[in-house]
This record gives structure tokens, C-alpha cells and sequence, in this order.
């Protein structure tokens, strides 16, 4: 294939707890009026799937180009039925419902490829702010039924404080949400499985009967991990040149993200043997990448195929950056020779062998 950097189409969510953070405060333009709760930036979700708007591969489904060559969009040796990163745009403007996602085993028991586990990195958060994520010690299935059916969320739930430029890993199977007045940047795996405990839909507030509500808890308890108890974290800083600041933000075995920038006049050149996801966090920048510097708006995202192999980014910049990793190679390795130890990397993801 003839890979260069693709933009793409970007499915919109208009749920009832958005707001108009996304266009006002980060700048995004060509959206509808009215509430936007998420910008999926890059999807291969099924019936949400982008398509490429520009160039030689104008309307070709995301999930062709996987099909067609895996190894030159996503990565040498990589296979698999979808395009495995999924990025959003979220604007909590209200609360989020309490929900969760079924990790890969309970996910393919219903038929789909995998589960999602998923990562927030805050842009703006206002004063008091918080987050639910996973349950307190001690708390046994019986006690989180009975606080899902009286709505009592905090009787079992850990409450975090949020706080701009801090991430948060959450695995599959962990009972969740965030909101009002947080906007967040969202990494995650392909899939939209997902359980909610609410009395109502999140599209557009209406009421489910009672029926349905408690078939949703009964699903929910079912995938639920009691284990996970995620904690925000502020990433970890890797030296660059002058001028450029890299910190990793979160990482894990199916996807890292990191937070790139870049002051006026310096250049941040950077190699990549997977898939890179770039979105901009900041005002308009430009990056070179298989042909002429190109442009890169407020809250805009491209992708950058395996096969280009390298990137520019120009200053000034605010990029992130997502991806999938070795672990070792681009994340244990790195972290290490800048003095990081064990714990430290352990904490951007799941606490397990991979990361330890």
C-alpha cells in the first residue's frame, strides 16, 4: 500500500451528559450544534467505523485497510479482526453513568472479538472534580447489588479526586464513571461492550422500566472484577532535547499514551514501528511525516500508518500520542535508564508481569 497520514471521519455522540466543552474550550470545529459528548477519533467500533476523507484512499473503511494490510497500518507481525485503538474526545459535562466493560474472555462469551480496557487522561477539570473508580476493600457482590439498587454509589465506590494532566488506567471489568465538569482524552481497546447500573439511558436521559434496569445489574455484577482499584497518576518524564517534553501517561498490554511538546522553533523526531494515533491537545501544530509538513488543528487527530515509520513534530506543539507498544522496548527500558524503578512503571498500567 501507498500509506501517507490519514484523517479520518469521526462518529459523534450527542449523550445527554455532554456539553459543548469539545468545540468551545478545545477549539474543535464541524460540529453539530447542540450537547457533544464524545468525538470517537479513531474507530473501528462495528457500525461506528471511520473512514479516510482525503487522498488516494478517500472513503476506505478503517477496517479494510486493516484487512487488506494489517502490518503496514498497524504494526509488523500484528493480526487481528479490527483496528485495535479506539480514541475519544469525552466532555463530562454531567456525570457519567456507573458502568464497566467485560474484559476479553467475558467479551467473546457474548460473540465479540475482545473487551475494553481503557485509560482517561484529564485536559480540564473544574474545582472539585471527581471520579468513581472500582470499589472499596471489602465490598463482596452482595453489598454492590444492594448500593446499585438504591443508587448509592458512594457506599461502595472509591471517589478520586481529578486534577488536568493526570491519567488514570481503569482494566476491564472495573465499575466506573467520571463527571460533571471533566474533559478527558480516552485511549482504549475496539469495542463498545459495556454495562450500566443507571435508571436511565445515557443517550438521551429517558427511563428504563424496572425490568430492564435490574437485567443490567445482573449483566454488570456478572463481568464485574472486585480487584482493580485504579489510581491517578501524572506519567513519567523522559529526557529529549531542549525544548521538547515527552511523559509518559499511561501503559499497558494493549496500548500506551504519551503527552509530546514541543516550544517554538524545536523539533521533536521520533521513529514508530506500530500505528501512531496523534491528537492535539493544544493550538494549531504541523509534523512531517512521509511527505510535506502538514497541518494538525485544535482537538484534530491523525494517523500515522506503521509503515511510515517516522514523524516530525514541528514547534509549537501539544500532542498526544497513542500507540501500541513493546513494553519492554518503548516503555520498561526507557523509564528504566532515566532511573524510574519497578513501581513507578508498574503504576502507569495493570500491576502484573508485564509491567513489573
Amino acid at each position: 500500500m501507498d500509506w501517507y497520514p490519514l484523517r479520518l471521519t469521526t462518529p459523534v455522540k450527542q449523550h445527554v451528559f455532554g456539553g459543548r466543552a469539545i468545540a468551545d474550550r478545545l477549539g474543535r470545529t464541524g460540529l453539530p450544534a447542540g450537547r457533544i459528548a464524545e468525538t470517537w477519533e479513531v474507530s473501528d467500533v462495528d457500525g461506528e467505523g471511520a473512514r479516510v476523507r482525503e487522498g488516494p484512499l478517500a472513503g476506505v473503511s478503517l477496517r479494510e485497510l486493516t484487512e487488506r494490510d494489517p502490518e503496514g497500518l498497524v504494526g509488523r507481525g500484528w493480526r487481528g479482526p479490527r483496528f485495535p485503538l479506539l480514541t475519544k474526545f469525552i466532555d463530562g459535562a454531567g456525570a457519567l453513568p456507573v458502568h464497566l466493560h467485560a474484559d476479553d474472555e467475558a467479551a467473546r462469551e457474548q460473540g465479540e472479538p475482545n473487551g475494553k480496557t481503557e485509560a482517561w487522561h484529564i485536559l480540564e477539570a473544574d474545582p472539585g472534580a471527581t471520579a468513581l473508580a472500582g470499589v472499596k476493600p471489602g465490598v463482596d457482590r452482595a453489598a454492590l447489588r444492594r448500593a446499585l439498587l438504591e443508587q448509592d454509589f458512594d457506599a461502595v465506590m472509591r471517589r478520586l479526586p481529578v486534577r488536568a494532566g493526570q491519567t488514570l488506567y481503569v482494566p476491564a471489568g472495573t465499575v466506573h464513571s467520571f463527571g460533571p465538569g471533566t474533559l478527558v482524552y480516552e485511549i482504549e481497546q475496539t469495542s463498545d461492550v459495556q454495562e450500566h447500573a443507571m435508571r436511565h439511558r445515557m443517550e438521551d436521559g429517558s427511563a428504563l422500566d424496572d425490568e430492564q434496569w435490574h437485567v443490567n445489574i445482573e449483566a454488570l455484577l456478572e463481568q464485574w472484577k472486585p480487584g482493580p482499584r485504579p489510581d491517578f497518576v501524572p506519567g513519567l518524564r523522559l529526557p529529549v532535547d531542549d525544548g521538547v517534553d515527552r511523559v509518559i501517561l499511561c501503559a499497558g498490554p494493549y496500548f500506551a499514551l504519551e503527552r509530546r511538546r514541543v516550544r517554538a522553533g524545536a523539533v521533536l523526531d521520533q521513529t514508530f514501528t506500530t500505528a501512531q494515533v496523534l491528537s492535539n491537545a493544544g493550538a494549531p501544530a504541523s509534523f512531517t511525516c512521509g511527505g510535506p509538513r502538514r497541518e494538525l488543528g485544535r482537538a484534530q487527530t491523525v494517523l500515522l500508518p506503521a509503515a511510515l515509520g517516522r514523524a516530525r513534530l514541528h514547534g509549537p506543539a501539544d500532542v498526544l500520542v497513542g500507540y501500541l507498544p513493546d513494553l519492554d522496548r518503548d516503555i520498561r527500558r526507557p523509564l528504566t535508564d532515566a532511573g524510574y524503578g519497578p513501581a513507578a512503571v508498574a503504576a502507569l498500567g495493570e500491576s502484573s508481569p508485564d509491567l513489573s
